[in-house]
């Protein structure tokens, strides 16, 4: 119990106030957040015009101020500090002659606590408070509540008052989940959406073109259908086993090892690392020059001979490779969802991750396996005028546009400053303005027949074509091109501009400190290097955003991000450049942006040491240990609104939509 110096004022004003009963009374519940993570809320009701203040600790000069408890011990951890989720009334007070808090009826006081078991765990919660009205006051009271923390997702509650300390009737319930079919329709789903990503659209072409060379070695038309149906089933087999065995592997070591042997971090390395994204640019390079009829890609004849005699032998290691190629190329949008599953498999899962897995392979590799069985129909289509060889020099050329994204990728996130927006561009709009010059007949290639006329097909391609040369022009300039924005680099990178509001913007109404052109302090962490669009003031270092969002009394608006996250790109090109969300972001907002991929190594002093004593010397090394170990994500993008002096969530948090009504509605809600 703790009393106040002013305790003799105290009790004269509570005099009156002993004849009567205490008027607040509470209740407690525990709210699973996410994984193992839980929100104990205690709310206190109480009538008239009773109050209590907040969890300010006022010492000898103010009242005595709320303490809400929570025991952690070894099955529970704490998270954070305790704060409270309802209204906060703050004004001078007359008698005590400094700014105090109230609360009204309801209060609701929150504690985030982490459950460091598989086992239903119950924790006592402690509340300390004292209750005033314009008149007098009650002596400081308070009681012991029982929170059962469930080991899967529920709701349990206890309740005071003349049963202070008692658990409800429904403590002890546990709700098990989703069902293993539940868990596999989500992966499905996720499987379908995964195709929609643009890290996968440049194997499309790929694909097509590996079976249409595989369907043109087999002779006669009987062995094309067999060959095409069993090289077409294999290709599917191999993407679901690329994905599928190594992720039970990793599963198999996690669980034996403890779960601490794995993390996410060899998906980050293979979606922003220079030597995949090279070599992948390199890889697609070398397929366009193949289409283009340079040379014909085939395997070293010493493999063939390691097999059986076999004439499908070499096809099949083919398509492993093109499947292998598919696997890894994917992975700069499936990396999360995988490592989502393989954080479950660290959580006591066994089954689930790879059964999950297996039916997120299948579906993302059946539109590729039905994909290769179209060879087979596209060959029975007439030849004349070398209609495949066009085929494969169109693909070739959106090879060449596609396989610069992976080099941006490395340039973006190492900061080599090769490859920026207009260069970009620059190099978009020559290869398909060749693409178009070429279906109109003009540029001929070694294979190729002479176009004697433009066919209705092939002047709908021009016209396409053409019409979206026409439509990347103006981002010379500086226009949006949101229809690109998950494969352009950022227009930050630009470096001219015709509306700078589009790249930088004008200063907006913060005024602490020195400022540069952003309205922020300009010595603030990384800001010569990093920037973000429309004219958005940012910070690039958490502890540095928190502590100024503090100063200036705005929510801070977590955005963690990365250089070659093309979902981020489309959330800023489509979300962030709408005028309101504009507005809310420079305005009310002071942001914190983390890119969790970026090669940047710091000064030493800035290094952090994980809890397993590894070292992390690079900005995303250290953004993503602190996002993974701050808010239990690894995904990108990923959008939290904090309060700056609790570093709670004031609202649930978000990740990729481009629902735009939704985003304002999301930093609105912050607001409150």
């Amino acid at each position: 119990m703790r009393y106040c110096k002013l305790l003799l004022l105290t009790l004269l004003l509570a005099v009156p106030a002993w004849a009567q009963q205490q008027p607040v009374s509470w209740k407690a519940e525990a709210v699973r957040v996410e994984g193992n993570t839980y929100e104990i809320r205690a709310t206190g009701t109480m009538g008239g015009s009773w109050h209590i203040y907040d969890l300010t600790d006022y010492g000898s000069s103010g009242p005595c101020g709320t303490v809400f408890t929570v025991e952690a011990g070894d099955k529970v951890a704490l998270v954070g500090d305790p704060y409270i989720a309802s209204e906060v009334h703050r004004g001078m007070d007359d008698v005590f002659g400094i700014e105090i808090g109230t609360c009204s009826s309801p209060v609701v006081i929150c504690q985030k606590v982490e459950l460091l078991q598989g086992k239903e765990v119950t924790v006592p919660v402690t509340v300390e408070w004292q209750a005033c009205n314009d008149e007098n006051c009650f002596p400081p009271d308070d009681c012991t509540l029982d929170v059962t923390l469930p080991a899967g997702e529920g709701l349990v509650a206890g309740d005071s008052g003349s049963e202070a300390g008692m658990t409800n009737g429904s403590a002890g319930m546990t709700n098990e989940g989703k069902s293993i079919w539940g868990l596999i329709l989500e992966a499905i789903a996720w499987g379908f959406v995964a195709l929609l990503t643009p890290c996968v659209f440049p194997m499309i072409p790929m694909t097509v073109s590996f079976f249409l060379k595989q369907n043109q070695t087999a002779e006669g038309e009987e062995e094309k259908k067999g060959r095409g149906k069993w090289l077409a089933l294999m290709f599917g087999l191999s993407i679901v086993a690329l994905y599928t065995i190594p992720i039970a592997v990793i599963i198999l070591i996690t669980y034996f090892a403890g779960g601490q042997t794995v993390t996410a971090d060899i998906f980050n390395w293979l979606a922003t690392h220079w030597l995949p994204n090279i070599t992948f640019f390199l890889i697609f390079m070398l397929f366009a020059a193949s289409f283009f009829g340079a040379f014909e890609i085939t395997l070293p004849s010493s493999w063939l001979n390691k097999s059986d005699s076999h004439s499908n032998e070499g096809g099949l290691a083919g398509v492993f490779f093109v499947a292998l190629t598919l696997v890894l190329v994917s992975f700069s949008c499936t990396g999360p969802i995988v490592g989502s599953v393989l954080i479950k498999s660290t959580q006591g899962e066994f089954w689930e991750p790879i059964i999950t897995m297996l039916a997120f392979s299948i579906a993302f590799a059946l539109p590729f396996t039905l994909l290769a069985f179209a060879p087979s129909l596209l060959d029975k289509l007439p030849k004349s005028g070398g209609w495949l060889n066009s085929v494969k020099v169109v693909l070739g050329f959106i090879e060449v546009a596609l396989g610069f994204k992976f080099l941006s990728v490395a340039d973006q996130t190492y900061h080599w400053g090769i490859l920026d927006r207009e260069v970009y561009l620059a190099i978009w709009i020559v290869v398909f303005t060749l693409l178009g010059i070429y279906l109109l007949g003009k540029i001929k290639f070694k294979f190729d027949s002479p176009v004697e006329y433009i066919s209705v097909f092939r002047l709908i391609l021009i016209i396409i074509d053409f019409a979206f040369v026409v439509y990347m022009i103006p981002g010379m300039w500086g226009a949006p091109l949101k229809a690109l924005s998950g494969y352009l680099p950022p227009i930050t990178t630009q470096d001219f501009v015709l509306d700078p509001a589009q790249q930088r913007g004008s200063p907006t109404t913060y005024v602490v400190g020195a400022q540069d052109d952003s309205g922020l302090p300009a010595d603030r962490k990384y800001a010569d290097f990093l920037q973000l669009p429309y004219g958005i003031p940012a910070f690039f270092d958490y502890e540095e955003a928190r502590d100024y969002a503090r100063k200036v009394g705005k929510p801070l608006l977590i955005d963690f991000t990365g250089h070659g996250c093309v979902n981020c790109r489309e959330m800023e090109a489509r979300v962030w450049s709408d005028p309101r969300v504009l507005k809310l972001m420079k305005e009310d907002y002071v942001v914190c942006s983390l890119y969790g991929d970026d090669k940047t190594v710091l000064d030493e002093q800035y290094w952090v040491t994980t809890d397993k004593g590894k070292v992390l010397k690079s900005l995303g090394k250290i953004n993503s240990y602190f996002m993974m170990q701050r808010f239990q994500v690894n995904a990108q993008p990923y959008y939290a609104i904090l309060d700056p002096f609790t570093e709670e969530h004031k609202v649930p948090s978000r990740s990729y939509n481009l629902d735009v009504d939704a985003y304002v509605k999301f930093l609105e809600k912050g607001l409150e």
